[in-house]
């Protein structure tokens, strides 16, 4: 099935790049036509010497001959690099633009490297399909054309050559059946090659941390047996067909040559038709001489099948209708996401006022990054719905939507070129924007003394991790969305910046919903409501000093940042009222921590 899925991608590309393929088809069949008129114009130039009768029109006519295939080859040449640049340049944009348009769950399916392996090396190989296509096409009846130009010369001379048609055909059909599974393994290897890579070079710190250099070499380079292996027996399969073609091909050629001599000594046939006959018996033996050809299509058959598998992935669909007027309240309806084992999130009934700052506290895996990510359609659930201001956001416009609702991760990614474009990135914000929102995450200082200030690039900029929080919490507040969601976004921040940091949310912020996924006591304490999450559900909620009475809930901060009775009583007396009511709950997200706290987070699930 993964091969019917490969095989109508790449019809797609032959489609896609119809323009320069037709030129490059009108271009080889000419060629394919002088190719064929090429043996008859030189037995008749051979004949015309021979006999001194009609030599200069022989000659003539075997120039405009060759004239013309040399033309028709150096522009199908032209039209099909052009051809295939298309297709590949096609094919890549929907694979990038179809991997960001899932959501965060599906885009984590592959490997960073796995999908980088397939976006650039499998896609270039796919793209050639449409011009070997056309090749192959052309070849075959070109090959027709040299059959009945056998034929023409003699019926004899045409069925020696018929003789050994089934032969070829077997051969052909056996290697390409079985190249094609090795071209899979051999590629599936590259790819966990890639994917191996790719991920030491992100934990370069650890590596080098930890000493363990020749073991990660050596698990990164474990795949290289099994590449070894797929590309040892590819060389083995294709030396064997070809030793066995070319004996073939040689024994057919002699067989077709030995006809037409006994013809000519027989006084049937002019002595130029032997030259017409090896020629045509070459046109007729270049599909099956084709070899590479159909090396190119096992190998991009199975590269079509590694893209398509990507391409196959459930993709968001985007809503149409504009978000009403509201100032981002936020709804949660028997909302389930599914797990491995079980769900992430079980039945969330769940109201944000709005205007409200909204803390999601729990141990880790209770789902509340999870949480997070629905709030903003970064993922869908699997049952039930998230409504922001009463609209679904199922429904919702993706321009309108990301609009409304800004983000800021524990670890941000900035993007964009230079500090000012990662601040704005996605947003035609200018420079005053910019540091208004980077003095509200009070980290304007740190950028101003930067030596190129907001003009240093994002990827070379000196900073702190907390300096990356707070750059990512203003890359959120210049947005001045009506909902902002902040996944643990202070917690390498020092005591003091934290504070002011939190005092921009709770005094400037005043007036836009805020959900803050936390794991300090501190900023519990200054939310107006505590949602705490246990198991995928919500088990209580209301203010953080009425939950604080729970040991349970205590039990939450102390592994964290100890924190007083006293200290707790400080949340504002302004909390909005909730019932506390303890509800069960048996879901729960994978174990080792919340799988969100990263720049684009991602809980597992099938």
């Amino acid at each position: 099935m993964t091969h019917k899925h490969g095989d109508r991608l790449l019809w797609s590309l032959t489609r896609g790049a119809w323009a320069p393929l037709a030129v490059a088809t009108v271009s080889v069949l000419t060629s394919s036509a002088a190719a064929l008129a090429l043996p008859a114009a030189l037995a008749a130039a051979v004949d015309a010497v021979l006999t001194g009768r009609g030599t200069a029109d022989a000659v003539t006519w075997l120039a405009l001959v060759i004239a013309v295939a040399t033309g028709a080859e150096v522009t199908g040449a032209l039209a099909g690099v052009t051809a295939t640049a298309s297709a590949t340049s096609a094919l890549r944009s929907r694979l990038t633009a179809h991997v960001l348009g899932l959501d965060t769950v599906q885009a984590r399916r592959f490997p960073t490297g796995e999908l980088a392996n397939r976006l650039v090396s499998n896609t270039a190989i796919s793209g050639y399909v449409p011009l070997t296509l056309l090749y192959t096409v052309t070849g075959l009846l070109t090959s027709i054309g040299g059959a009945v130009g056998l034929f023409l010369i003699d019926w004899r001379v045409g069925l020696t050559f018929l003789a050994g048609v089934p032969v070829a055909i077997v051969v052909i059909r056996v290697f390409v059946a079985r190249v094609s599974g090795l071209y899979d393994r051999y590629q599936d290897a590259q790819g966990r090659l890639a994917a191996r890579l790719t991920d030491a070079l992100a934990g370069i710190r650890t590596v080098r941390a930890s000493g363990t250099a020749d073991r990660e070499i050596s698990r990164v380079l474990a795949p290289l047996a099994e590449l070894s292996a797929s590309g040892h027996a590819l060389w083995r399969a294709q030396a064997r067909s070809v030793w066995q073609l070319s004996l073939f091909l040689l024994l057919v050629e002699v067989l077709v040559l030995a006809v037409t001599g006994l013809g000519i000594a027989d006084g049937r046939l002019e002595p130029g038709r032997l030259l017409a006959a090896a020629g045509y018996t070459a046109l007729a033996l270049a599909v099956v001489e084709r070899i590479d050809s159909l090396m190119d299509l096992a190998h991009a058959r199975s590269a079509a099948r590694r893209v398509g598998e990507v391409l196959a992935l459930p993709a968001q669909v985007p809503g149409s209708r504009p978000l009403p007027e509201g100032a981002g309240a936020l709804s949660f309806r028997a909302v389930t996401v599914a797990g491995d084992g079980p769900p992430l999130l079980d039945g969330v009934d769940l109201e944000i006022p709005a205007g409200a700052l909204t803390a999601v506290v729990g141990r880790s895996g209770a789902g509340k990054s999870t949480l997070a990510l629905l709030a903003g359609r970064l993922m869908d659930p699997d049952h039930g719905q998230v409504l922001l201001d009463g609209l679904p956001l199922t429904e919702a416009d993706p321009d309108a939507l990301r609009n409304a609702v800004a983000y800021a991760f524990e670890r941000p990614v900035l993007l964009g070129g230079d500090l000012l474009s990662a601040v704005a990135y996605g947003l035609p914000a200018d420079a005053s924007d910019v540091r208004e929102a980077a003095r509200a995450a009070h980290v304007d200082g740190v950028v101003s003394r930067l030596p190129q200030g907001y003009g240093t690039p994002a990827d070379t900029a000196p900073l702190s991790g907390g300096e990356l929080q707070r750059l990512g919490l203003a890359r959120a507040l210049v947005r001045r969305a009506r909902l902002t969601v902040l996944d643990d976004a202070t917690s390498s921040l020092d005591t003091a910046t934290e504070a002011q940091v939190i005092r921009t949310l709770t005094e400037e912020m005043r007036g836009r919903t805020r959900l803050v996924v936390a794991h300090r006591a501190t900023t519990a304490a200054r939310a107006d409501l505590v949602v705490w999450l246990d198991d995928g559900r919500v088990r209580a909620r209301g203010p953080h000093r009425e939950l604080w009475r729970d040991p349970a809930y205590r039990a939450l901060f102390t592994a964290v940042a100890p924190v007083s009775g006293a200290s707790a009583s400080a949340a504002p007396a302004s909390a909005a009222p909730a019932s506390g009511v303890p509800v069960s709950g048996a879901g729960r997200e994978p174990t080792g921590g919340d799988p969100l706290h990263e720049e684009e987070p991602c809980p597992v699930r099938p």
